[in-house]
């Protein structure tokens, strides 16, 4: 049976980026959100070879070193011509540093020396997974598919939301405000972002 989160939780990331995104999803919905970091919650090694892997293991290590639920997520960009490269080694491929720049510059290059052309189709996952202490777990995923365009476009967002084009849209996610890309449609609409929509399935279970 589907749990409701209810009190404290834990949100269990190191990344600016997606800790800030998280706590506008999860803000209207009233959840006393805090971070591992915040607890000082050590960031464990992500060594699962899948997105909802990943979120389970770091969903896991916060629920057991705070004894409360935590609520994590792994997303990645997926390159149908790198053979959906980078992945869930898209931080990864920012260094140690996790420089996107970088990162994305490295995207560019691969396809290059592949002799790929475009159109460059992709797509963003996003697994969510919370897990108490109990044991218990739930787990969501969304997806969104685009194009890569280059050079980079906008400033917004983190990661490779420059040169991320959504399908049907004239803006890439760099381009867009956090309102508009995260936006949570509430007539039964479909949300936008890959992390807006993992959090849309998560929000009819187990916060509706």
């Amino acid at each position: 049976m589907t749990r409701r989160i209810e009190g404290r939780l834990v949100i269990a990331t190191h990344n600016p980026g997606k800790l800030w995104e998280l706590r506008q999803l999860l803000e209207p919905h009233g959840v006393d959100a805090v971070s591992a970091g915040d607890l000082g919650v050590v960031e464990p090694e992500e060594t699962e070879t899948t997105f909802s892997g990943n979120a389970l293991l770091k969903a896991r290590a916060s629920s057991s070193a705070t004894g409360l639920p935590a609520f994590a997520d792994d997303s990645g960009l997926c390159v149908d011509a790198l053979d959906g490269a980078p992945g869930v080694y898209s931080a990864r491929w920012g260094g140690e540093n996790r420089d996107f720049a970088a990162a994305i510059r490295r995207v560019e290059r691969e396809l290059r020396e592949r002799g790929a052309t475009g159109p460059f189709t992709a797509h963003f996952i996003c697994a969510l997974a919370i897990v108490w202490p109990d044991g218990h777990t739930e787990e969501f995923e969304g997806r969104v598919d685009g194009v890569l365009v280059f050079p980079p476009r906008g400033e917004k967002g983190f990661g490779y939301d420059p040169i991320f084009l959504p399908d049907g849209l004239d803006r890439t996610f760099g381009e867009m405000m956090s309102a508009e890309k995260h936006a949570m449609p509430g007539d039964g609409s479909r949300a936008l972002s890959h992390r807006a929509r993992a959090f849309q399935a998560l929000a009819g279970a187990c916060l509706g």
